[in-house]
């Protein structure tokens, strides 16, 4: 996992997704054009909460989230979400 250089505030959470599945379980590859954005991914930073919300996922957790959870940003050509806390469905 690599450094960022971005900070979240309050109760946001920088999160890398994982990749899309490339091939289904029996073997059969999917196409870019088909495959499903991810909805699981590796946390890489938090904010400090706020005085209502504390923060209970913390960096290096794998969580769900929901399928259009977040802002997607690019930072030095690696992609990811940021979201606030209560977007995140679960951690794995």
């Amino acid at each position: 996992m690599s450094e960022v250089k971005i900070k979240p505030l309050a109760d946001r959470v920088l999160v890398e997704p994982m990749e899309a599945e490339t091939k289904t379980a029996s073997g059969i590859f999917i196409p870019d054009t088909a495959k499903e954005k991810p909805q699981r991914g590796t946390v890489v930073a938090v904010g400090p909460g706020t005085t209502d919300i504390k923060m209970e996922v913390k960096k290096g957790d794998v969580v769900l989230y929901g399928k259009y959870a977040g802002t997607e940003i690019s930072v030095d050509g690696k992609d990811y979400l940021i979201m606030k806390q209560s977007d995140v469905l679960a951690i794995i």
